[in-house]
């Protein structure tokens, strides 16, 4: 499985690995995570992000890794939720990672992002919003120079604030998430040319829309749903016509067209099962889309180049009858 360097880290990661929300009780299977988690690793996946908000993800993971024998992957997790928790408290921040690591069973962290720092209504994070100082910034410091945590970054879905967090220079790496697929590509405009910038690590989130752009929906696209606008009926009915032409399948064509830019390292699958891995990485292996297809991918978002007022985060395709105001 092919490795990349992860921007000023130094650290090599596969370019895909593993997203670790569905390693939890969510999927209400942990056998089956298990099984899909160890299957990753001997296939060659290397790196595998979690979190402490991610259900109990960081604990099924460190329960996982007990029965791995191979090299042990690189593990990121991050701080900021779940509540209680006081941003501007040096003593939560690294009680928090000590949380972690002893869910993890882990003797250190290897990335430790700051969650969602952008959104300034979940947690006041900084002294000064415009150079994110604060106690956060000394825990890092200080955990880095006591080995508990090897590097920092940061990881959100609001691309022009994140991508401000990013410009500061004090993070290593940015994990941005569901802003850039086949149909989503807000990270274009701010937080891919900062992180080049600054030579951070680009990790990409959600390259399937969690959902979105797994599996086609014809018949809620073609008969629309309340949450569902014109325009993006037209993009979708677009893409499908895109993937008739080629013969590709969704997943292959949204996997291979995140990795067709070289601005981002490492792509997270949140594999349910075995099969679902095996086809991201199938995928994934078939390299970059030709240059002709992309540019008509191009074509095709720029006829939604930003959500549509009240569009859903996450397309809840399945649940078309809720009221919008439900899924907002």
């Amino acid at each position: 499985m092919e490795k990349v360097k992860l921007g000023r880290t130094g650290l090599d990661v596969t370019r895909l690995s593993l997203g670790g929300l569905f390693m939890s009780d969510l999927t209400g299977d942990f056998e089956q995570s298990k099984q899909a988690t160890l299957h990753a690793l001997r296939t060659g996946a290397n790196y595998i992000d979690t979190a402490p908000s991610y259900f109990n993800s960081e604990t099924c993971l460190g329960n996982i890794l007990k029965d791995w024998e191979g090299e042990y992957p690189i593990i990121s997790t991050k701080i900021g939720m779940p509540k209680p928790f006081d941003p501007k408290s040096k003593k939560d921040v690294i009680e928090s990672v000590e949380k972690s690591m002893e869910n993890l069973h882990a003797d250190h962290i290897d990335i430790l992002f700051v969650h969602e720092p952008e959104r300034t209504g979940l947690f006041d994070w900084w002294d000064n919003e415009l150079t994110c100082e604060g106690p956060v910034i000394e825990a890092l410091d200080e955990m880095k120079k006591n080995g508990m945590i090897k590097y920092t970054g940061v990881g959100g879905t609001c691309t022009h604030e994140l991508a401000r967090v990013c410009d500061t220079g004090k993070f290593d790496v940015v994990l941005t998430a569901f802003n850039y697929s086949l149909l989503w590509r807000e990270a274009q405009y701010e937080i891919l040319p900062v992180a080049k910038k600054h030579n951070m690590g680009v990790v990409s989130g959600s390259p399937l829309q969690q959902g979105a752009l797994a599996v086609r929906r014809d018949d809620i696209i073609t008969n629309g749903a309340p949450w569902i606008s014109e325009p993006r009926r037209a993009q979708y009915k677009e893409l499908y016509k895109l993937l008739d032409e080629t013969g590709m399948d969704i997943i292959e064509m949204s996997m291979r067209f995140v990795v067709s830019n070289p601005l981002i390292h490492c792509i997270l699958t949140g594999s349910r099962s075995i099969n679902e891995f095996d086809g991201n990485g199938a995928s994934v292996e078939k390299g970059s889309l030709p240059a002709d297809i992309l540019k008509r991918l191009d074509d095709i978002y720029s006829m939604v180049p930003f959500r549509p007022t009240l569009e859903p985060f996450i397309l809840p395709f399945g649940e078309e009858h809720k009221k919008i105001g439900e899924l907002i």
